[in-house]
C-alpha cells in the first residue's frame, strides 16, 4: 500500500533525527551505566516525535475516510509480496537504531538488544490498528507479521554474534510502469521510489567474512547479495492487471556488494554517514533470474 511507504518514510525520518546522536553506531565508552539524561533525551523526544507522527498521520490520510468497526483485510497476494519485504526491511532498521539508541545511553548490552529490538513493532503496529477501522481496507496481517519477522531478525543476529551480519538493503530504479498509473505509481522520480514497487528491491547482504575464521584473506568488506524483485504490476489486483495486458512476474538477484561497516574509523561523522547508507544497496554487476526471461546479467544494477 501507498500508505506503508508514507509510514516508513516519517518513520525513518523520526530515526534520522537520533541516529545523529549516537553517531558510531556503537555503545558510548565513556557510559559504564544508564546514562538518565540521555534517556529522558530518548524517551522524551520518542514520546514527542511519534505522537506527532500519528496525529499528523491521521490527519494527513485518515480524517477523510470513512471508518468503520476493526476488521482485518488479506493483502497477501498484492504486489507479489514487495510490500511485505518493504515492512520487514523498515521494522529491521527501526529496531536496528533502537538497539544503537539505547547502546549510546548507557543501558546495559542484553536489555538494549531485547528493549530496542522492539522498535519496529512499537511504531508499526499502531498504524495497523488505524487500518483496521478504514472500510476500504483493514488491519494486515501480513503486515504484522512481516513487522515482527523484521524486528526479530536483527535481534537473532545481535544475540547470536553480537553485530549484524545479514543486513537487509534497498534499491531503485525507474521502470516504465509509472507512467501507465502515475497517480498510484507516482508521477516523479520521488513519488516513485515511494510508489513504484516495479522499481524497487530488497536485499539481504551477507557479510561472509564474519563467518570465517580471523586469520582467512578474504576481503572483509566484500558481501554477498541476494535480491528480490518484481515488475509489470500497475494493479495489486492481478485479474485488472492482466485484463490491462500486464503479467506480474517475479525476479530473483546476486550481486556483490560492499560491507560499508568495515570502514569505520575515527570521524563521527563518516561513521554516521556508513550507518544510514548501509542500509542501500551499492550498484554493482548483477545476476538476474526470472521465468519470464532467464538468466541476465546485468553491468551496474540499481
Amino acid at each position: 500500500m501507498v500508505k506503508y511507504k508514507l509510514i516508513s518514510l516519517a518513520c525513518i525520518s523520526w530515526l534520522l533525527f537520533f541516529w545523529p546522536l549516537q553517531l558510531n553506531a556503537m555503545p558510548d565508552s565513556t557510559v559504564t551505566q544508564p546514562s538518565k539524561p540521555r534517556l529522558i533525551l530518548l524517551g522524551s523526544g520518542f514520546t514527542a516525535g511519534y505522537a506527532s507522527m500519528l496525529i499528523t498521520l491521521n490527519k494527513a490520510w485518515y480524517q477523510n475516510q470513512e471508518r468503520t468497526n476493526f476488521h482485518f483485510f488479506n493483502d497477501n497476494n498484492q504486489w507479489k509480496q514487495l510490500d511485505k519485504a518493504g515492512h520487514f526491511w523498515s521494522a529491521f532498521h527501526q529496531s536496528r537504531a533502537g538497539i544503537d539508541l539505547l547502546r549510546w545511553a548507557g543501558v546495559p548490552e542484553k536489555k538494549a538488544v531485547i528493549y530496542g529490538g522492539l522498535t519496529g513493532i512499537v511504531l508499526q503496529t499502531p498504524i495497523e490498528i488505524f487500518d483496521g477501522y478504514q472500510s476500504d481496507y483493514g488491519a494486515s496481517v501480513g503486515d504484522l507479521i512481516a513487522n515482527t519477522v523484521g524486528s526479530a531478525a536483527v535481534v537473532a543476529q545481535e544475540l547470536a554474534w553480537q553485530e549484524v551480519r545479514i543486513m537487509p538493503k534497498f534499491s531503485f530504479h525507474t521502470t516504465q510502469y509509472a507512467a501507465a498509473r502515475p497517480n498510484v505509481l507516482g508521477s516523479t522520480t520521488a513519488e516513485q521510489i515511494l510508489k513504484d514497487y516495479n522499481g524497487q528491491t530488497y536485499w539481504l547482504s551477507v557479510n561472509l567474512g564474519a563467518f570465517l575464521k580471523e586469520e582467512s584473506r578474504y576481503p572483509k568488506w566484500l558481501n554477498i547479495a541476494v535480491g528480490y524483485g518484481a515488475e509489470e504490476m500497475v494493479y495489486n489486483h492481478e485479474p485488472s492487471n492482466r485484463a490491462m495486458g500486464f503479467q506480474a512476474y517475479r525476479q530473483y538477484y546476486l550481486s556483490p556488494d560492499l560491507n560499508l561497516m568495515h570502514f569505520k574509523g575515527r570521524s563521527k561523522v563518516l561513521n554516521t554517514a556508513l550507518y544510514l547508507l548501509s542500509t542501500i544497496k551499492i550498484p554493482a554487476p548483477t545476476l538476474a533470474y526470472s521465468n519470464r526471461q532467464g538468466f541476465r546479467v546485468h553491468t551496474l544494477y540499481f
